[in-house]
């Protein structure tokens, strides 16, 4: 997995929940947002702390945390 950077857990904030550089926005939250259509433009216009290598890495974290493999299950006989 890359190193990320911007991506920080810690029990105090949002119950150790992944969250943007210490910060009470997380992870879901940014990736939430983007899914329903949010642009990174209006992203940084709400939440005027984020950088957009924010939205950028958080992305890319929950990406990575989808990078699924399949085992096919052996089929017995019944």
């Amino acid at each position: 997995m890359t190193a990320y950077d911007r991506i920080t857990f810690d029990p105090q904030i949002l119950g150790g929940r992944a969250c943007i550089r210490g910060m009470r926005v997380s992870v879901s939250l940014l990736v939430n947002l983007v899914a329903n259509g949010m642009s990174a433009g209006e992203i940084l216009k709400e939440y005027p702390l984020l950088e957009a290598d924010d939205i950028r890495q958080a992305l890319q974290y929950a990406a990575a945390l989808t990078n699924e493999e399949l085992h096919p299950l052996s089929e017995t006989p019944l």
